[in-house]
């Protein structure tokens, strides 16, 4: 097989992407002929199935299938972006773990760090959230490393013994391993991984060597937790749709890979052995789908915005490459492993309005999710949500996904008005205001990822998709001030197409803390080349016998606690190729901070994470370009809708939209998966890809 997802020699020429959502699994899939070409792609949806997400994903496969009036035998490879390792977080549903770390250390996750979440003013009002491994649960070996790797104390096996013992006798299924320093010389984790091979053959090990070889010990702990915790959970999952694609066609395996958060996928098999890699890896497939469709119509620089049924991801694109993070946190757990760095709002078509204590009109976190859904979709929901309030105002048809989803407006009215009972003022105006403090969680993400990073959101032009996320495109038109909204073609299925245009990619990693005045340049051109051996044979395990190796860099100035991530240059490692980084960092630290200590000998600068990028490139499916049009579509129908005041609304099929085709408010755009109102003083132009983009007139 020429890299993940080539042909198998059978004639197999259909690739599908699968995204699973809180309320719907999305679906693209695309015909690629001789070539490489895309000759046909189609898109749809089903309702997600929380309780066996693979129910969902298999009727997704048999639903494109049938479109394309193909059989399994022409799958040539499955993509696939799930949120399972999030949500088995978020609802704390945790599997029973243990830790093992150094002697002397067993206080590590109570001490933690000293900083205070943002919105506690003062630590008095803040308690620290329960330990993700319970204290009696932590134990202790002996032996000892010092930071440059060298052995102060030996390995100490009876103590290990007797730790995994305890640990098994208490029947934790999991087992975390953080010995102090081990990301210089995993000799002494080595060690204990084979004393639990041998007491405790049955549980799950994650070794931090392994998972995140960084110095920050607290960090490199909870991390490599975190990837104990979701383990059995990713691999039975993972295990049970490679299951059900190996029935669909017998006799042969169907190539399965994973979206990872760090914006590249990886097969099935290697997802199980780093599961803490698919943290978030839903939203970055979003992110990914979003730029390639940006980067097509003229835009490299962007933020995106990807509203659901749950939740609404924001990111940010520069230069046609999203944002990527180290240091991130998924609910109370801090993950330091790269990601694209995605904020996250509960803020999606699904979020439920309530009530405060001191009476004020809230809209999320809570979401109603697929089962039961909002309460117009008639399944037994009862409580109001954002596409009930849409609904009730006109601004989303009677009947979703092509007519295959009846909406009840009766019963959103209902909903609406028991929230709107408690406020004294009409339904209306109640929906009214719940997609207005919609409108206000979203904007308040996107400004957190940008002027939160040092970027104006207004430079920036905003790129809406998913089911909700072009809901209210206009409005953070205006409460932004961004230039322009573009809203691609099948926005609901972004995240779903996004998939089909990632690259396989593998990272690595390795700390080597040096002032730059003192750095070991020889030793570093030597740590450099290690990791990119590794990287290369990680690739070569996923059918890439070539593939791309970028150097990286985290640099800071000394005393900093923070890192700033560089791209470093090709060519030989020397003195030279040394300064052109730090020459990068101080660039790079003006434009984020907006200073920096260029020639300032009392300020050195501090080398401290080197890594390797690996990336085996994908053919990616073609955005074709579509028809011209008159400039005037065919207005297919009105509709009563409410924006300031009540107005009739033209209706447009975005299907017959054509390139040129200008729209001006009010007017509503719908299509299969997504609607897209067009408010009072907006105009909408098509361009030559089919993409909306939307100005104030």
């Amino acid at each position: 097989m020429a890299g993940l997802g080539g042909s198998d020699g059978r004639g197999a020429t259909i690739r599908i992407g699968i995204d699973t959502g809180g309320t719907f699994t999305d679906i693209v899939a695309v015909r690629i002929a001789a070539g490489g070409r895309t000759t046909r792609r189609i898109s749809t949806k089903t309702p997600s199935t929380p309780d066996d997400p693979s129910i969902a994903f298999l009727r997704g496969i048999g639903a494109a299938l049938e479109l394309l009036g193909a059989g399994p035998a022409e799958v040539e490879s499955v993509r696939h972006g799930t949120t399972v390792a999030t949500n088995h977080l978020l609802q704390g549903a945790v599997t029973p773990i243990g830790l093992i770390t150094t002697e002397g250390y067993e206080s590590i996750l109570e001490i933690a760090r000293q900083s205070v979440p943002d919105g506690y003013g003062n630590s008095y009002f803040w308690v620290k959230p329960p330990r993700i491994v319970p204290a009696d649960l932590v134990r202790t070996v002996g032996g000892r490393l010092d930071a440059a790797g060298q052995e102060i104390r030996p390995f100490d096996e009876a103590s290990a013994v007797a730790a995994v013992r305890l640990l098994r006798d208490r029947g934790v299924v999991a087992i975390g391993v953080c010995l102090l320093h081990s990301y210089r010389d995993d000799k002494h984790e080595r060690a204990l991984a084979e004393v639990i091979r041998r007491e405790y053959p049955d549980a799950v090990v994650s070794l931090s060597s392994r998972v995140l070889p960084e110095y920050r010990e607290y960090e490199r702990a909870m991390t490599t937790l975190v990837d104990a915790a979701v383990k059995p959970t990713v691999a039975n999952y993972v295990s049970t749709i490679q299951c059900r694609l190996d029935n669909l066609d017998p006799g042969r395996r169907i190539p399965f890979s994973i979206m990872r958060s760090n914006g590249g996928v990886l097969s099935a098999a290697e997802v199980v052995e780093q599961p803490i890699s698919t943290v978030l890896s839903g939203p970055a497939a979003g992110v990914l789908g979003a730029a390639a469709v940006a980067a097509r119509a003229g835009f490299e620089s962007v933020v995106t915005c990807d509203g659901g049924g749950t939740s609404t991801d924001v990111a940010v694109v520069l230069a046609g490459r999203p944002s990527v993070t180290t240091d991130a946190a998924v609910g109370a757990f801090p993950v330091r492993v790269p990601m694209v760095d995605v904020v996250t709002v509960g803020a999606g078509g699904g979020s439920i309005a309530w009530v405060s204590p001191e009476g004020t009109l809230k809209v999320g976190p809570r979401s109603a999710g697929a089962d039961p859904g909002p309460a117009c979709y008639g399944h037994g929901g009862i409580e109001p949500t954002v596409t009930d309030a849409a609904l009730l105002l006109g601004r989303i048809p009677p009947r979703l996904i092509g007519g295959g989803v009846q909406l009840d407006l009766a019963a959103a009215g209902a909903a609406i008005a028991k929230v709107a009972a408690k406020l004294n003022i009409g339904a209306q105006d109640c929906a009214a205001g719940m997609l207005e403090i919609f409108a206000w969680n979203q904007a308040n993400a996107l400004r957190r990822i940008t002027t939160g990073r040092g970027l104006d959101v207004r430079d920036f032009p905003l790129v809406t998709f998913g089911g909700s996320g072009s809901l209210l495109a206009c409005r953070l038109l205006d409460l932004l001030g961004a230039p322009t909204v573009l809203v691609p073609p099948d926005p609901g299925n972004v995240s779903a197409y996004g998939l089909l245009t990632v690259d396989v990619r593998c990272d690595d990693v390795r700390t080597r803390v040096s002032r730059d005045d003192e750095l070991d340049v020889p030793a570093l051109a030597t740590a450099y080349r290690e990791l990119t051996e590794r990287t290369r044979e990680a690739l070569r395990r996923e059918g890439f016998a070539g593939g791309v190796v970028q150097r990286v860099a985290d640099l800071r100035y000394l005393g900093q606690a923070y890192e700033v991530n560089l791209d470093c240059p090709d060519g030989p490692i020397d003195r030279e190729w040394a300064d052109r980084v730090v020459d990068r960092f101080h660039d790079s630290h003006r434009f984020h901070y907006g200073y920096d200590f260029r020639g300032r000998p009392d300020q050195p600068v501090e080398w401290v994470n080197l890594r390797t990028i690996g990336t085996g490139p994908v053919e990616r499916p073609a955005i074709p370009e579509i028809p011209a049009g008159t400039g005037t579509p065919v207005v297919i129908g009105t509709r009563r809708v409410r924006f300031d005041d009540w107005v009739d609304a033209a209706l447009f099929d975005r299907a017959t939209l054509r390139a040129g085709d200008v729209v001006d408010g009010p007017a509503i755009v719908q299509e299969f998966g997504s609607t897209v109102p067009v408010h009072p003083g907006c105009r909408v132009t098509v361009d030559r890809y089919g993409n909306l983009l939307l100005v104030r007139a």
